[in-house]
């Protein structure tokens, strides 16, 4: 007789995440001696810039070492509100900001205040593989848009149109774009905003975690600021990961109307509570300092994209939507070959080459390549992606 299963139906639910499959058996094969180049990072290779670290040092020998209200410390939320109303000029104020672990937990706060089961979530595909899981998370339901490189990854508002229904409760977007690197243009966010305006029970999640990691000629346009009349409507979810290269520190932020804020604050205050107290000072010194090091560290990302576009267009058979943002490339693998998963399992196994397959992306047909590392692993990664391809043409 079989015993009763301990895991509630969430835990069955939940999808393993295939990133972290593929991470660790490159780990395991370079512990095994095998040579790995790996393009599969998801995070800045930069240090946190030294004030920043200074800063908090500072706060741990002040005593800033105990509990914090659990919407953050007032002083950070003040500056928080102070960069979103003069630098994205979405008017905030502090009440309006939550201060949370990292940008994911400001999306799951978020998803578990808003949503109610049989909801629906739309979300754009290509997608950040986390946001149909939360959704889930909140008993919703993910409903995919479709792109494809062949479109250029563009939001369709037809495709909108067509899947929108009685429950759709939330749509998400993320510019720049975590796998594609795609930066939503103004005239789009404009006509997206008219389309907005025709649905008013539709609320929008906008993912800025990207903002400053910009290729030259790009703008980086907040939704809210570019239609006002829509503010109430719209939550922003952003950090200090990307721009600042403090993944480690799970410093994220979510901002939107103050009713909204606070109950997502209560939410926090019955799980995680506070955010680091000391490393919250860090944050504050990123957001109060010199962006001289933001500027430096996305002038290396451009170069490095640059270096990325030219060597996958160089590659007869892929098809890119050249990445303008993040630090991310998001190609089409050739016709011939449909599954990402298992091209990027030979390409660690026969390459020592990681990648990270669409798939958990929401494309089956593309795979991520990122340039957060060095230009020789990139041009050594490149090198192995075209000897792998060669092969499997024969």
């Amino acid at each position: 007789m079989s015993s009763p299963s301990v895991f509630s139906h969430r835990a069955v639910a939940l999808k393993p995440s295939l990133t972290l499959a593929i991470s660790a058996r490159a780990q395991a094969l370079k512990e095994a001696g095998r040579d790995i180049c790996s393009l599969s990072a998801g995070e800045p290779d930069f240090d946190t810039p030294e004030f920043i670290v200074d800063a908090t040092v500072k706060a741990l020998r002040d005593g800033i070492t105990r509990y914090g209200p659990a919407a953050g410390d007032p002083q950070l939320r003040e500056a928080i509100a102070r960069k979103l109303s003069s630098e994205n000029r979405v008017p905030t104020d502090a009440a309006q900001v939550l201060v949370t672990n990292g940008g994911k937990q400001a999306i799951y706060n978020l998803f578990q205040v808003l949503l109610n089961p049989g909801d629906q979530v739309l979300i754009p595909s290509p997608y950040w593989l986390s946001y149909p899981e939360m959704a889930r998370l909140a008993g919703a339901e993910p409903v995919v848009l479709p792109s494809s490189a062949a479109t250029g990854f563009q939001l369709d508002l037809e495709a909108l149109d067509a899947v929108l229904t009685p429950r759709s409760r939330l749509l998400v977007l993320n510019t720049p774009s975590n796998p594609t690197g795609r930066v939503m243009q103004r005239a789009e966010l404009e006509a997206l905003a008219a389309w907005l305006r025709r649905h008013p029970d539709l609320l929008v999640m906008c993912d800025e975690i990207y903002e400053f990691l910009l290729a030259e000629g790009e703008t980086h346009h907040s939704l809210a600021a570019l239609a006002p009349d829509l503010a109430e409507r719209i939550f922003i979810v952003n950090g200090f990961a990307k721009g600042w290269a403090m993944t480690g520190w799970r410093l994220g932020y979510l901002a939107g109307r103050a009713d909204v804020i606070k109950a997502a604050a209560a939410l926090q205050s019955q799980s995680t509570s506070n955010v680091c107290s000391f490393a919250q000072r860090g944050a504050l010194a990123a957001l109060e300092g010199s962006r001289s090091c933001v500027s430096a560290m996305a002038a290396s990302y451009t170069e490095r994209r640059q270096q990325m576009i030219a060597g996958l267009q160089a590659i007869d058979g892929l098809t890119l939507v050249p990445p303008r943002g993040a630090f991310y490339a998001f190609p089409q693998l050739p016709d011939d070959i449909t599954e990402s998963v298992e091209f990027c399992r030979l390409a660690l196994e026969e390459e020592g080459l990681a990648l990270v397959p669409g798939e958990p992306f929401g494309d089956r047909r593309c795979v991520r390549l990122s340039c957060a590392v060095a230009r020789e692993t990139i041009a050594d990664g490149l090198e192995r992606l075209q000897r792998l391809l060669d092969r499997l043409r024969g």
